[in-house]
């Protein structure tokens, strides 16, 4: 365990690190606030081609300081492992422009300007001042922003005209031109207590010009870039090898994954049938689903009703966990639950801010027109989410400064890493017994197949692959994947409301790559673990090696696997 990470320099790869932190944090404020960095919340980054450029070549700067290090420990060597990993595959997507085109239901920079709002601090006249100064810089970002979309579009880089239109409705959806959510932003500014009456009127006139902002982008999407959006929702083999490297941290067997997916699959739901079996005696899993829906012991009516049952739930498991399967320090065990402002769709957790004055936190983004949730589907996504899911694991990651550098406590998250471990750890605790109730296992199992079915979705669609003609469920056997297929086999393999539904597959058809990367990144991590208990023998000890695997902070998937066997 080394002594500190202060950037000495007997210790160049922390040092290099964390001063890519402090110039990124400069350069990207809104970055700077999603992974808790104070002294930026008045800020947005440059969001013109020359911003982006700037961050390319700060990237391109750092990888080329770390590749002349030597580390000078095993805990060095995985930092370095990690942080060349990540910027060489950064770099990889902006020569592939991925950063300055890619517009999606979740994942854009209308998404992240909106989005930072939910982080920020609202207690007091300095807090609203800084929200009040960033709404004041969105018309302009927005303006620059809608320069760098159409640069790229100018050079063949746009998103489907599928994702294109769909964000158009979000937008609208955010400016309370669509759907039952109202405008975030005049509703923001309205939230404004305690503060003067000059701020008062700022915040207020600064909300209209953002909503009107972000309500021409609105037409800029839909009179501009979808009539030249691609028609295609796929992007090939070669755009989506980088992607799924990204999203993983690791190279694949793209063929063999899809196969797997389709196999995986299948040994989920026939595990479901025999819970089904246990709910009801003689029943298939669709009449098991009928009979946990109309248990009103397992429905909960009402959005800030749901909210409340998830965080006694989370609260509980940590109080549970801790000091027993897991070391959890004291930072760690809080967590909040709460309902996003938007009703864009999708569960998310965020993680807290290095001072630990903004608790790591669960989001729910209820779509439109659902209001009853049954706790027997979201028992598990608790887990995911909270602990021994994504709050245990990047929680504990900001935590341990005595051996994580900055950069690896603040800025590295890897998709296959983070969403493999939550997927590890529903699978866990379903292994302490906390999923004995075959309701909470069905749901959990649903969950699962739900993750296995994208897998074969995304790599489908997006790989343009045939369908197995002796693919297990007799689906559309011979055909080549298109979107409309997706829909249909998701809507076959999931239980979920139908907008939820629809939410998933455009998801998955907007960002290449990361759908597979929780079950796969699952995938990982088992096989991980079996290796090193192969290693270990009887002297493997899966506490210790839990505590081992999450000491080593988020990495890709290679660098995981390389620095656990060096353990």
């Amino acid at each position: 365990m080394k002594a500190d990470t202060s950037g000495g320099s007997h210790r160049q790869v922390d040092a290099i690190a964390d001063q890519f932190v402090e110039d990124y944090a400069a350069l990207d404020p809104l970055t700077a606030t999603y992974v808790g960095i104070a002294g930026y919340d008045d800020q947005l980054a440059d969001l013109s081609p020359a911003g982006y450029e700037q961050r390319e070549t700060l990237t391109r700067r750092a990888l080329d300081q770390m590749r002349g290090t030597e580390p000078t420990d095993a805990s060095e060597r995985a930092a370095k492992d990690s942080f060349s990993e990540r910027l060489t595959v950064t770099l990889d997507q902006y020569a592939a422009r991925t950063p300055q085109s890619q517009v999606s239901v979740i994942a854009s920079e209308l998404h992240n300007l909106r989005g930072v709002f939910d982080l920020m601090r609202t207690d007091g006249e300095e807090a609203w001042s800084h929200i009040n100064a960033r709404l004041s810089l969105i018309p302009k970002a927005l303006n620059d922003y809608r320069q760098t979309l159409t640069v790229s579009a100018d050079g063949g880089h746009i998103s489907a005209k599928r994702q294109l239109g769909a964000i158009a409705g979000q937008v609208g959806s955010w400016t309370g031109e669509v759907g039952e959510g109202g405008n975030f932003f005049t509703g923001l500014a309205s939230r404004a207590t305690g503060v003067s009456d000059a701020l008062a009127a700022e915040l207020t006139a600064n909300a209209e010009k953002t909503s009107a902002a972000y309500s021409d982008f609105r037409q800029f999407l839909v009179r501009e870039l979808l009539p030249r959006g691609r028609e295609k929702d796929g992007i090939g083999r070669e755009k989506y090898a980088p992607e799924s490297r990204y999203f993983l941290g690791a190279e694949i067997d793209l063929d063999e994954t899809y196969a797997w997916g389709w196999e995986e699959l299948k040994r989920i739901e026939d595990e479901m049938v025999g819970v089904a079996n246990q709910i009801k005696p003689g029943a298939d899993v669709d009449e098991a689903v009928d009979v946990l829906d109309a248990d009103p012991r397992r429905t909960i009516a009402g959005k800030e009703n749901f909210r409340a049952w998830m965080q006694e739930l989370a609260t509980q498991t940590i109080d549970e966990l801790a000091d027993t399967h897991f070391d959890i320090p004291e930072q760690i065990r809080r967590i909040e639950c709460c309902l996003a402002p938007t009703n864009d769709g999708g569960i998310y957790y965020t993680g807290p801010s290095e001072d630990w004055s903004r608790p790591g936190r669960m989001w729910w983004a209820v779509p439109d027109g659902i209001s009853n949730f049954s706790t027997w589907r979201e028992v598990t996504t608790v887990y995911h989410e909270g602990v021994p899911g994504h709050h245990l694991q990047v929680a504990q990651t900001a935590y341990r400064k005595e051996i994580l550098n900055r950069w690896q406590r603040t800025m590295c998250w890897v998709s296959g890493h983070g969403e493999g471990w939550a997927l590890y750890a529903e699978r866990l605790m379903d292994d302490l017994g906390y999923l004995d109730d075959p309701g909470n296992k069905l749901g959990m199992l649903d969950a699962q197949g739900m993750r296995a079915a994208r897998v074969i979705v995304d790599l489908g669609v997006h790989l343009e692959l045939q369908i197995p003609r002796d693919n297990p469920f007799g689906f559309h056997p011979g055909e080549t994947w298109n979107a409309d297929l997706a829909l249909e086999f998701m809507r076959q393999h999931c239980r979920l409301e139908d907008a939820v539904i629809l939410f998933e597959v455009n998801r998955y058809l907007g960002w290449p790559g990361q759908a597979p990367s929780y079950k796969v990144g699952e995938r990982i991590w088992l096989q991980a673990r079996d290796e090193v208990k192969q290693r270990q023998g009887s002297d493997f000890d899966i506490k210790q090696f839990h505590r081992r695997a999450l000491d080593l902070g988020s990495l890709g998937l290679d660098p995981l696997r390389e620095a656990l066997a060096r353990v």
